[in-house]
């Protein structure tokens, strides 16, 4: 099966809603293992991240109902 940015983001908001928390290591281990290693990059801090379309349309979802916490690298439900 092919995966699509919006699989994973969808993904993504169901895991938020479902434990209220995500930790953003623990998102990059399993969309690399569960959709592809196509929807991770290394970011400039030299870090695995979710890509930019991935995360676009996370945030499209979630329409301000999740929050990241910088300090954590995890995102909240709000």
């Amino acid at each position: 099966m092919e995966f699509t940015a919006e699989d994973v983001a969808e993904w993504m908001i169901k895991e938020v809603r479902f434990a209220g928390i995500l930790y953003q290591a623990d998102a990059v281990a399993h969309i690399k293992t569960s959709f592809g290693e196509s929807f991770i990059y290394i970011n400039e801090n030299g870090n695995p991240s979710i890509s930019k379309e991935v995360k676009k349309i996370f945030k499209k979802l979630h329409k301000g109902r999740v929050a990241w916490d910088r300090d954590g690298f995890f995102w909240g439900w709000t």
